[in-house]
C-alpha cells in the first residue's frame, strides 16, 4: 500500500505554496520535506505544516539555526 505510506508525510500543494508568503516579510516560502515545515529564509523562520494545513504564525514559527539558513 505506497499510496498510505504518502498520507502520513504532511504535503504542501504546489499551486498554495505558490500564494504563500511569510507573513513577516511577505517574501516567497520554500518547502522543507524533510521537516515538513515552510521556511521563510529572509525571517529566519520555518513555519509548521499539520495536518497539510500552513500555521502562518509567526509566535508558532521556529527560528531556523545558523546552519540552515
Amino acid at each position: 500500500m505506497a499510496n498510505e505510506r504518502g498520507k502520513n508525510e504532511p504535503q504542501v500543494d504546489p499551486k498554495l505554496l505558490e500564494l504563500l508568503a511569510c507573513p513577516l516579510t511577505k517574501a516567497p516560502l520554500s518547502w522543507d520535506p524533510e521537516r515538513g515545515e515552510l521556511v521563510s529564509r529572509l525571517a529566519k523562520l520555518a513555519y509548521p505544516v499539520r495536518g497539510g494545513i500552513p500555521i502562518m504564525l509567526p509566535s508558532e514559527a521556529r527560528a531556523l539555526g545558523a546552519d540552515e539558513g
